[in-house]
């Protein structure tokens, strides 16, 4: 199907209804399954939405959006800043739309699409991490991208919304960290600023000793930023840099230390111990054991014996 052909099956029967998809205007043609809201996540937010065939339009947008197709396949077209994209729309296909920049989409049936939005505050936060100079970066529209590595990032948001036993603050807040140094990857600016390796010892003593007092808590990156006295993007690449793990993944493991300890004094219940170390329940338990320490809680059980 050539241009002219994709762009006259758009020409009959849409009515051009007005519908809005990527901000939150009341629309009767737009239906929520699951959004980030009340999740407590920092400087990125995300929904996933049913949309139905039609026109739709927005305003400038307030923030950076990646909008993903995790629906059926659509024949669409998108325009933006003057940029046209015809396309045969494949899941996993997403387009970038900056802060400051307006998108109208013309889609020949309904889908489901998965919306993730960056705070301008948390992009910055990524381009001083990766070395930027934040003022001299400049985000532009991008239409139909097919990136394998984005794609999984957004991926594993969409699973995240959709799970009952969700990461927590700290791995959504990875994921936004990096969305956003996805979007920086062709930043013009690449004179180099200074940062240190690591975080100080007793910076980070402050932070370790935190984590380990607060296990239950859905710890935040921004939480644990505070703590140590730097930007959130910025202590992720320093944690990471002192302890070997990502904060998401650090904070799973001594959940599971404490778990293992709690199972050997036998006190509780695997379910009540759980709750405890702080995961969802004793299922959640049991598979990040047998992630990160290669047992499961009856192992531990029959040892202690």
């Amino acid at each position: 199907m050539d241009d002219l052909e994709v762009e006259d099956s758009f020409a009959v029967g849409f009515g051009c209804a007005m519908m809005t998809r990527l901000e939150d205007e009341p629309s009767g043609r737009t239906w929520e399954r699951h959004t980030s809201e009340a999740r407590g996540w920092s400087g990125i937010s995300a929904r996933i939405a049913d949309v139905s065939s039609g026109c739709s339009q927005t305003p400038p947008l307030e923030r950076h959006c990646i909008t993903t197709l995790v629906g059926r396949p659509q024949i669409d077209i998108a325009r933006c800043d003057g940029i046209v994209s015809r396309r045969f729309h494949l899941p996993g296909e997403f387009d970038v739309i900056p802060a400051g920049f307006a998108v109208s989409y013309e889609s020949s049936g309904s889908s489901t699409y998965l919306d993730v939005f960056l705070e301008e505050t948390l992009v910055r936060d990524a381009a001083v991490t990766m070395g930027l100079d934040p003022d001299l970066i400049t985000l532009q529209p991008q239409l139909g991208v097919r990136d394998l590595r984005a794609a999984h990032i957004l991926w594993a948001m969409k699973a995240e919304l959709e799970s009952d036993e969700h990461g927590g603050s700290a791995y959504a807040d990875h994921l936004g960290l990096a969305l956003a140094a996805y979007l920086l990857r062709d930043g013009r600016s690449r004179a180099p600023m200074p940062m240190g390796v690591g975080l100080p010892q007793r910076r980070l003593r402050r932070v370790t000793d935190y984590i380990q007092d607060n296990l239950t808590a859905d710890l935040s990156l921004a939480e644990l930023a505070a703590v140590a006295g730097v930007s959130p993007s910025h202590f992720a690449l320093l944690f990471k840099q002192s302890v070997g793990l990502p904060v998401h993944r650090y904070i799973i493991h001594r959940r599971v230390d404490r778990a293992i300890a709690l199972l050997r004094i036998g006190a509780l219940s695997v379910s009540e111990l759980a709750l405890e170390a702080g995961f969802a329940n004793q299922s959640h338990l049991a598979r990040c054991m047998r992630r990160v320490a290669g047992i499961t809680p009856s192992d531990v059980r029959r040892e202690s014996r």
